[in-house]
């Protein structure tokens, strides 16, 4: 089974929307999925917030490779335009880790590169796996000794919204059937 943490992001459109539809286009594939936070932009670019949320997928016949074009695919379907590194997007699919996948190929960098700095996945991603480790150089670090390590700023800027990406039901207004 090959397991992988996937971080989601979008601040262009219905971000709800755009983030619901990895949740949708994972299917079976999903095993857990945090609630959604809100987070200001990172890398300087001037734009409205982000709504971001980190996805636990596993799937017997996919590799890291096969996450990351899953990932793009879902970005294409979200109409992703990659016109200004860290600019404003529909939807951004980041495979965090795959497994115990070390890659220092330019196109797939894993464990994600960055992931150790950003409270965005790091909050998240705790909701979903309490327990979690992350690669960092040489040391595997647990997600909780790496957000208590970013600064304050940084961890009280990434927010939980009342959301959920998991679509609920909604309840007829029929005749008291239990329907739904």
């Amino acid at each position: 089974m090959t397991r992988a943490v996937l971080s989601i992001g979008s601040n262009i459109g219905d971000s709800l929307a755009h983030l619901r539809s990895v949740t949708t286009g994972l299917g079976s594939r999903l095993v857990s999925c945090s609630p959604v936070y809100r987070s200001a932009p990172w890398g300087g670019v001037e734009q409205q917030d982000f709504l971001n949320a980190v996805v636990v997928v596993e799937d017997d016949a996919f590799d890291a490779w096969d996450w990351l074009r899953f990932g793009q695919r879902l970005e294409e379907a979200a109409d992703r335009v990659r016109v200004q590194r860290w600019g404003p997007r529909s939807l951004d699919v980041d495979v965090v880790t795959c497994e115990n996948v070390i890659s220092e190929d330019p196109r797939l960098v894993l464990p994600h590169p960055r992931a150790h700095e950003r409270a965005f996945v790091l909050l998240p991603w705790l909701d979903v796996e309490p327990d979690a480790t992350l690669r960092v150089g040489d040391n595997d670090i647990s997600v909780s000794e790496l957000l208590a390590r970013l600064s304050p700023d940084e961890r009280t800027g990434v927010t939980k919204q009342e959301w959920s990406l998991q679509e609920r039901p909604v309840e007829h207004d029929g005749v008291g059937d239990g329907s739904w």
